[in-house]
């Protein structure tokens, strides 16, 4: 026996001991994804780190999303194959630019909160004011016009600045004092407390379910690339089971702290949030259908999309990939 055929051996030995296979080892298939910054991404760095994508033979490259225009567009383009993001952005991209893409995984509702300056008590405080947003006709600012809507404010008594990501929301909230108002998710609404900004709400106290992050791609990949995206799939439930599995709560803190370069109690405390039973992260990733259709409810209402008549959720989800990952999951 060679010395290269026994290392082949004995790297197959180990690679099964693992309980991955040998072309995991050896043919790593490249996805490129985007998302948002945030506690959402939190089964991604374990699907990462405790090597779950590894195991189903994928290398994983995760870009982080300076906005809404440069993710949808660089989906569009082809130079990422998935994104995690609110699922409104795939319906945007499938109704105004015309995108055929599908969404295949769920999800959380965003834990979104309505942060104000500290001078704000009240939504009519917000008169005459201006809100930041990502992009103006997008996901979570269709979630800040709702609220504002149900407390007697139009979108006409606003001031609307596009700011793009929530990070960049909450640095100018805290630089600027005219701007007033900003959705803004884990951990950056804590951060924005402690800089001395104040919440108003929780989105969804006030406008009910909703659907935020979900993982969506091109039809014409997934078709092209089922099996690589079942495996994506599985990977990605497999690092959430992880997540949510209590005995992981010190590890699963230390990722969030490092990942989001926040400090150790900030990640506790959205980690409490991130795996909370009736508030967390969606079990197996499945896809908030009630959630979707206030997504799409929201849409109708306030951007007049289908002439104010939403269309139902399965018009962009195809659970076909989601339901074979899971029939291969112990």
């Amino acid at each position: 026996m060679t010395k290269i055929t026994a290392w082949i051996c004995t790297a197959a030995i180990a690679c099964v001991s693992a309980g991955a296979s040998c072309s995991a080892a050896y043919a790593q298939t490249p996805v490129t994804t985007m998302v948002f910054q945030g506690v959402q991404n939190l089964p991604l760095y374990a699907a990462q780190q405790k090597g779950f994508f590894a195991k189903h033979g994928l290398s994983v490259d995760q870009r982080i999303a300076p906005g809404s225009q440069e993710l949808r567009e660089g989906l569009a383009q082809g130079h990422y194959q998935i994104v995690h993001t609110a699922v409104d952005n795939a319906v945007a991209m499938a109704e105004q630019a015309k995108v055929d893409v599908v969404v295949v995984l769920g999800g959380d509702n965003g834990w979104n909160d309505l942060i104000v300056q500290p001078e704000i008590r009240t939504y009519t405080d917000l008169r005459g004011k201006t809100v930041l947003v990502d992009a103006p006709d997008t996901a979570f600012a269709f979630q800040l016009y709702q609220m504002l809507k149900l407390h007697g404010v139009g979108q006409n008594e606003i001031t609307v600045k596009p700011v793009g990501a929530t990070r960049f929301r909450l640095q100018a909230m805290t630089t600027d004092k005219n701007a007033t108002a900003a959705m803004l998710n884990l951990p950056f609404s804590l951060q924005a407390e402690q800089a001395g900004l104040r919440k108003l709400a929780a989105a969804v106290d006030v406008i009910g379910p909703y659907l935020s992050t979900t993982g969506f791609l091109l039809r014409s990949w997934a078709r092209d690339n089922g099996d690589t995206l079942v495996r994506y799939i599985q990977a990605y439930v497999e690092g959430l089971r992880w997540v949510m599995q209590p005995s992981n709560k010190n590890e699963a803190v230390a990722m969030l702290a490092d990942g989001l370069k926040i400090p150790q109690e900030m990640a506790v405390r959205s980690y409490a949030t991130a795996v909370d039973p009736a508030n967390g992260f969606m079990a197996d990733a499945k896809i908030d259908m009630a959630g979707f259709k206030n997504v799409l409810k929201l849409r109708a209402e306030l951007h007049g999309d289908w002439g104010g008549t939403p269309p139902a959720p399965e018009r962009y989800v195809d659970l076909s990939y989601y339901e074979r990952a899971l029939s291969g999951l112990r």
